[in-house]
């Protein structure tokens, strides 16, 4: 027989909005589903040593154990990138709007734009962010590995990301 679960409301600093859930293997007074609403969330800037111009970031989230996954909705204002950095597990990265360039350390940068998914393996060195004239936005996912998501490195350099951006078409 299903039995009806109460609904949590999960920290983690947002604020999240519950919804009943109904489990048969659940044990009583586990948690249940958990919506987090457009606006419910604080808007942050990210922070200057890690972000190049202003990134957004918004709907940040982080899933408890067992669980490893994590995320958020980034938008880049036009010339805004990250730094170097990499993830122990990889990122995924789905673009909802504008156009973006992502590199990978000793490699050209690739432009991207909405609808189109970014996949970054596991330990590669790497940057992503706007273009030079479009704000562009993501929801960027990435797992933690002993508490970790991510390993921020050094900035882009201006020389590098204008050689980027200028060598994409527009």
């Amino acid at each position: 027989m299903m039995r009806p679960v109460k609904a949590a409301i999960i920290g983690l600093g947002l604020t999240c909005v519950a919804v009943p859930a109904m489990a048969e293997d659940r044990p009583a007074g586990s948690p249940g589903l958990s919506v987090i609403r457009p606006g419910s969330t604080v808007r942050i800037v990210g922070a200057p040593e890690n972000f190049k111009g202003i990134a957004h970031v918004e709907g940040l989230f982080q899933q408890e154990e067992p669980a490893r996954i994590g995320g958020a909705t980034v938008t880049f204002e036009p010339g805004a990138h990250t730094a170097w950095h990499t993830h122990p597990l990889g990122q995924t990265l789905v673009i909802l709007s504008g156009h973006g360039l992502v590199q990978q350390w000793g490699s050209p940068a690739e432009r991207f734009g909405p609808g189109e998914v970014v996949s970054i393996p596991p330990g590669v060195k790497h940057w992503h962010g706007a273009g030079l004239d479009e704000r562009m936005a993501h929801v960027a996912l990435a797992e933690r590995l002993d508490g970790r998501s991510v390993n921020w490195m050094e900035p882009v350099s201006d020389a590098d990301y204008a050689r980027a951006a200028g060598a994409q078409p527009r």
